[in-house]
């Protein structure tokens, strides 16, 4: 079982100043998750090495067992810094890809060729793709066989309208992913905010928000078994 996760490597939030990137928990939770039941991971972004960190998703109140575990993993710790380049990587070489949420994936990933491409290729070869929270703005811009939206017809989720007020950053991010899903066709569920959701539509597997980064795993490994 030979899984990709692919990270986004933009860290500015916008035009405030502030740091964005992955979010910590929707990394190590399927990370985990997927290795502890026997996974080979490769992690790869858009620049390679290093990706960035959403500061906020570092604080003490956003820290889960898994968030622990992986501080105190060096050899994850390694792998993460050393994230192979997205332009390096093709379908054939895995079973399925993952992207972890963050705010960072609507900036840069929701448009790379790279992972749009790579996307239709997984798809074309029959192989799940996942992504949780904010990442399933990577599936924005996939096309379909027919050439239409890879969303279209599609029951998906990712973060809320309303969980991206809660946050205070609905007039910071470039689009809103729950409106952008449903512009191109997606069947767009959800549930309360911060609930856990995880929804699968064929090939695809989504999540809602950070909380359903583990349930998104388990379906995941679900359909790779």
């Amino acid at each position: 079982m030979k899984v990709l996760f692919v990270l986004t490597s933009h860290d500015q939030l916008g035009d405030t100043g502030e740091k964005t990137g992955f979010w910590l928990e929707e990394f190590a939770s399927p990370y985990y998750r997927l290795k502890d039941a026997g996974a080979d991971i490769t992690l790869a972004s858009p620049r390679g090495g290093q990706p960035p960190l959403d500061p906020k998703s570092h604080e003490p109140d956003a820290q889960t067992e898994d968030t622990k575990r992986f501080e105190n993993d060096q050899e994850a710790r390694n792998q993460l810094a050393n994230t192979v380049r997205l332009s390096d990587v093709n379908a054939d070489g895995y079973d399925a890809v993952f992207y972890p949420g963050g705010h960072g994936p609507l900036w840069d990933l929701h448009k790379d060729e790279h992972s749009i491409k790579l996307i239709e290729n997984f798809i074309k070869a029959g192989k799940p793709v996942a992504a949780v929270c904010h990442a399933p703005a990577v599936l924005l811009k996939a096309k379909n066989a027919s050439g239409e939206p890879l969303v279209k017809g599609k029951k998906v989720t990712g973060f809320s309208n309303s969980e991206e007020s809660a946050v205070g950053l609905k007039d910071v991010v470039p689009y809103l992913l729950e409106d952008q899903l449903v512009e191109k066709g997606g069947v767009y569920e959800r549930v309360d905010d911060w609930g856990s959701l995880a929804v699968v539509d064929g090939q695809l597997i989504t999540g809602q928000n950070p909380a359903s980064s583990t349930a998104v795993a388990d379906k995941l490994i679900k359909a790779l078994s």
